[in-house]
């Protein structure tokens, strides 16, 4: 995996998310109730702190937690919930180490079936449903993986052009895009709430 993402809009970040799926995998588990810039710079500040230039899921997995905790509520913090994130991160890692011999790329590596890749993604801690298609997306629409049915298995986030998630970021004016697509969403979450 070597590829130009843009989700951190951070070339430094990006470049990481490029190369290294781990970094990719605990920047999506990270992307939820801050913004997607900040959740995507968390695998690059992690991988700093720690003294690396990339994640190694074995390595995170045997931190001590209250001391990774801590490495995450570093100013500026990783995440805006530092501590819950860090637990989910040694989580996500822990399952990795134990069903993927600590190697996220495994995770997708070789599957086929676009159903098979999503339960597979569905089954790590930390990725519902949605994340998980988000994923699914992220991985046929910019990282090549590509496996039969792909786009059906990862729903509307599959669609080409949807402009629906990070799968369709690949710089600032798509980025504009989705923020407003996920605005409209909102809108009309609040309007439907309010109907009832």
């Amino acid at each position: 995996m070597d590829v130009t993402l843009h989700l951190a809009q951070d070339p430094e970040a990006d470049a990481l998310l490029g190369r290294s799926p781990l970094a990719a995998l605990v920047g999506m588990l990270l992307d939820q109730q801050v913004p997607m810039e900040w959740a995507f710079k968390g695998p690059a500040t992690i991988a700093r702190r720690m003294g690396a230039e990339d994640l190694d899921a074995h390595e995170i997995a045997v931190q001590d937690p209250d001391a990774f905790a801590e490495l995450l509520s570093e100013k500026p913090a990783v995440h805006r919930y530092p501590g819950p994130m860090a637990k989910r991160v040694q989580q996500l890692c822990q399952y990795l180490v134990d069903h993927y011999d600590g190697s996220a790329e495994l995770v997708w590596k070789g599957v086929d079936d676009g159903r098979v890749l999503l339960k597979r993604l569905q089954d790590l801690p930390g990725f519902g449903s949605q994340k998980a298609q988000i994923f699914l997306a992220l991985l046929g629409k910019q990282l090549g993986v590509t496996p039969t049915g792909w786009r059906e298995a990862a729903g509307a986030y599959g669609e080409p052009k949807s402009f629906r998630s990070v799968a369709d970021i690949t710089g600032p004016e798509s980025l504009a895009k989705v923020r407003a697509h996920k605005q409209e969403m909102k809108a009309a979450a609040k309007a439907a709430k309010a109907a009832k």
